[in-house]
């Protein structure tokens, strides 16, 4: 009995030493699973933990800084900035748009939007006109939150929630809530609405700017017009105002009158709803002033620069106790334009002039345009970019215009400065040869008479130099017959190969025409290709009056045949440069602009010579188109005048153009002048050459003079007053 015993004993001590075991080893394990999965947690996921903590106590805030200035190529200054007084208020994550109160209607906590829309508005003048009904519906629901929610009984709330999801079982409560409220905005009575005083008013204008930036945001409430009073007060003040602050802020102040330049948004405006996606996406906030429009467009990312950026430290309620700067922020870069303001200026009082003396002749009821371009032909930099526009006011009556953006976003028929890259045109395809002759008569196609104007009877022999000199329509027709692969026989009609034009305009884009120059400026256009691709359209596009070209696209081609082949991208931007550091000296320079040779043309040094010389004979041939109008200059010059018959309004008119360069022997300046539907009838006056002969007079002029003075171009000018004032 007593083995039995402890048998029994020593029986339950070994499975009291086994449980023991299996709890510690099951210890063990719990131990080694935690210790791992801390590891995991610690080395693996650390980064990532991290990233996520830091994400909610970390919140980037951005503020604004002044946008970069832009100058012409001598320093003269065209965009800058004025700084101004700001009242700002940036809400926070909990900022609520109304106070807690208790039941004796004291706040409970920080006051919320309307509270400090109250008290500021006690402090400064807002004007009232940008509140809309919206907003003031709005506004009434929060002074009026009682009879706001009478305005729909809980019965028809139930019955808009049974119809809605009638029609959608999956309709989200926060769908159904929205059409509530709006119904609600829909019953609030004008009686109601016109209860609001003329100080709930301009607390609402303050309120509506408040409500409109993003959290921690700092949103302008006024900048404009903020007096010296308003802005001390309001310094004083801000422990009572939490959330609201005084600042700098910046007011672009274009001192040229020059459309190219852009302009920009207001902080009212913010981001253009057509271009939100893309910058919210850049690291926008909506209420920000973004270049609209040409130059303050195309170069927003440099002339923005980079907000001051802040991180918000958060603790575990969510209150912000205390911001830190993450990076500082960078004023915009400084754009230095190849334009030269003071010869721009000129062309542009020469254009608005020559436009005046037109439209008090008769026959010009369809003339309202004018455009001139000069760019160096051999870096593509635009030195003058000229258009003005008429437009008839029932106050002022007629007034011009500046339409500058017109030289690269309208496109006009050309006429017979197209002539060059005709014969150019027919060189490379084998259809004329260098100095080959051929004779201008008078053609019959079909029964349609065509000729040159300066033959209008004889047989004149003519080779492809006479036939840019004297403007021979005739030799243009034949190289088009040839390039249609079309036999010309007196009086009957021709069949053509439709893919003469497809050679012509091939032959064409290589110049520049019917293509994108490759300016760096948006919305430019390609022209307008001409319909009906019969034998008599094929003439026509051989002496411009078919397709449709820019006069931008007018400047890059006859560069392009001064340069010797190359076709280079028009540029407007000179030099990227770094903030001017005290407003009297340029900043260092960060980039300069490279040329930018977008193709070589398929023509030989000696077929674009023979242009050259065809366009010398216009000016100093005594049959050339132009022969008398550079008499007594002290420069020289070649070129082609063009005059084309088009139509406006279902009327037929006369529109000129005159392309160029100058001096002869090393080309610095190439152009080119349109004036569109100058006349109704023939004959037309000479107003494009007369623009050229001053635009060469203005150029020559203002170099004599700068290299008596001694004026040099960036990088070594300092930054020069504004040019507008030049007479």
């Amino acid at each position: 009995m007593g083995r039995r015993e402890s048998s029994t004993g020593s029986g339950e001590g070994r499975q009291l030493t086994l449980r023991v075991n299996i709890l510690f080893f099951s210890i063990f394990l719990m131990f080694s699973v935690l210790i791992l999965r801390l590891g995991y947690l610690q080395i693996v996921k650390g980064d990532d933990y991290v990233r996520e903590l830091a994400q909610t106590e970390e919140i980037s805030v951005n503020t604004s800084v002044p946008r970069g200035r832009i100058y012409d190529r001598f320093g003269h200054v065209l965009v800058e900035n004025e700084p101004q007084n700001a009242i700002t208020y940036t809400k926070t994550s909990s900022t609520m748009p109304k106070a807690r109160r208790d039941k004796d209607g004291n706040i409970v906590g920080e006051p919320g939007m309307l509270e400090i829309a109250e008290e500021l508005a006690k402090i400064i003048d807002k004007d009232t006109k940008q509140v809309t009904l919206g907003d003031k519906r709005d506004f009434w629901i929060l002074l009026n939150e009682e009879a706001a929610a009478a305005k729909v009984s809980p019965e028809e709330q139930l019955k808009i929630t049974e119809q809605m999801r009638e029609k959608d079982e999956k309709v989200s409560d926060r769908d159904i809530q929205a059409r509530i409220n709006n119904l609600v905005r829909e019953r609030i009575t004008d009686e109601e609405l016109n209860s609001l005083t003329d100080e709930q008013l301009k607390v609402l204008a303050i309120y509506r700017e408040m409500m409109s930036g993003y959290a921690y945001s700092p949103q302008i409430v006024k900048s404009k017009d903020v007096t010296e009073e308003e802005f001390a007060i309001v310094s004083e003040r801000l422990s009572e105002l939490p959330g609201v602050n005084t600042t700098t802020d910046w007011d672009r102040v274009k001192r040229s009158k020059s459309a190219i330049l852009g302009s920009t948004t207001s902080p009212i405006e913010g981001i253009p709803r057509s271009h939100l996606d893309y910058y919210m996406q850049r690291g926008y906030s909506r209420n920000d002033r973004v270049g609209r429009g040409y130059l303050e467009q195309q170069y927003e990312e440099l002339l923005a620069g980079q907000k001051s950026v802040y991180k918000t430290i958060k603790d575990r309620t969510g209150e912000v106790v205390d911001t830190e700067v993450v990076h500082e922020g960078m004023p915009g870069k400084d754009l230095v334009l190849s334009v030269d303001r003071e010869l721009e200026l000129k062309l542009e009082q020469a254009v608005e002039r020559k436009l005046r003396n037109l439209k008090a002749y008769g026959r010009s009821s369809k003339l309202d345009q004018a455009f001139v371009v000069m760019m160096d032909p051999n870096n593509g930099e635009v030195l003058a970019l000229v258009g003005k526009q008429v437009i008839f006011d029932d106050q002022k009556g007629m007034d011009i215009i500046d339409y500058a953006y017109g030289t690269f976003t309208a496109s006009y028929e050309m006429g017979s400065t197209v002539k060059m890259a005709t014969v150019l045109t027919g060189y490379s395809e084998g259809v004329v040869q260098l100095g080959e002759v051929k004779i201008d008569e008078p053609l019959n196609v079909g029964g349609t008479r065509k000729r040159s104007l300066f033959n209008p009877t004889g047989r004149v022999a003519i080779n492809d130099i006479g036939a840019i000199g004297r403007s021979s329509n005739v030799y243009m027709f034949r190289i088009a017959f040839s390039l249609g692969r079309g036999t010309y026989v007196p009086g009957r009609a021709m069949l053509i190969d439709e893919r003469g034009f497809d050679r012509f305009r091939n032959g064409f884009a290589a110049f520049g025409l019917g293509v994108p120059t490759g300016v760096d400026l948006p919305n430019e256009v390609s022209g307008v290709k001409g319909p009906d691709l019969l034998a008599g359209k094929l003439m026509d596009f051989s002496i411009g009056q078919f397709d449709t070209y820019t006069p931008l696209q007018m400047a890059q081609y006859v560069s392009t045949i001064a340069n010797g082949g190359n076709r280079i991208a028009p540029r407007m931007v000179k030099q990227i440069r770094e903030p001017s550091p005290d407003g009297e000296t340029l900043g260092d320079l960060i980039q300069e602009t490279d040329i930018r040779v977008l193709n070589r043309v398929p023509n030989s040094e000696a077929e674009i010579n023979q242009m050259k010389r065809g366009m010398e004979q216009v000016y100093y041939s005594s049959t050339g188109t132009a022969n008398t109008l550079l008499e007594g200059a002290k420069y020289s010059a070649a070129g082609k005048t063009g005059t084309a018959e088009t139509f406006k309004d279902g009327q037929g008119t006369i529109s000129l153009s005159h392309v160029g360069y100058a001096p002869l022997d090393n080309p610095e300046v190439a152009y080119a002048v349109v004036v569109p539907h100058v006349s109704t009838s023939y004959p037309a006056p000479p107003a494009a050459n007369e623009l050229v002969r001053e635009a060469l007079d203005i150029y020559f002029d203002l170099k004599a003079k700068r290299t008596k003075e001694g004026v040099e171009q960036v990088p070594n000018s300092k930054v020069l007053p504004p040019m507008e004032s030049t007479k």
